[in-house]
């Protein structure tokens, strides 16, 4: 398999028309879409994937569908995009993940993430990496913390409902020579 970049155990790829079905599934999952105000429909999710491509398209950067190496499954995404609403850091770039539960606890969102900033920083000359979750995602912020990243704000997510137990935000960022 031709890789964009890899960790130890992980490839990371663009995406292809066998990765659909995998991760609708993922997307329709409660418990992987626990932090999300909703599951996604398989229409929904093969949205997701075409705006995921239209945005490497755009910056030659995005969500990668991430296999794992040694028997080429497919375990989610690990990536990049550009923060597109304003939460005080709008336009910067924001690393994210989601992973199939098979996968959880294994450590590879943290591997994959680490390799991920090594690839924004080291290929892509970026000097700043963010990342945002529900305040109460505590295992989203546990990988924010073990990839080095440390907490510099608070904020209301603009896009999720009043009300909701999700609106509250953390935001992390990461610097190249920090």
């Amino acid at each position: 398999m031709d890789y964009v970049f890899e960790s130890q155990r992980l490839g990371f790829r663009r995406w292809q028309t066998s990765d659909r079905e995998p991760f609708a599934a993922m997307n329709a999952n409660p418990d992987v879409m626990e932090f999300f105000p909703n599951t996604l429909s398989r229409a929904e999710s093969d949205a997701l994937i075409d705006r995921i491509e239209v945005h490497f398209e755009k910056t030659g950067y995005g969500l990668w569908a991430v296999e794992r190496k040694e028997d080429g499954a497919f375990i989610g995404f690990i990536g990049l995009l550009d923060v597109t609403f304003d939460i005080g850091v709008k336009g910067a770039t924001e690393i994210g993940w989601r992973l199939d539960p098979k996968f959880w606890k294994q450590g590879y969102a943290s591997e994959g993430a680490k390799a991920c900033l090594a690839y924004a920083f080291e290929e892509l000359g970026k000097t700043a990496i963010y990342s945002f979750t529900a305040a109460i995602n505590i295992p989203s912020i546990t990988v924010m913390k073990r990839i080095g990243m440390e907490k510099i704000d608070e904020f209301e997510h603009p896009r999720v409902a009043e009300g909701s137990s999700l609106k509250r935000h953390v935001l992390y960022k990461k610097e190249l020579f920090h």
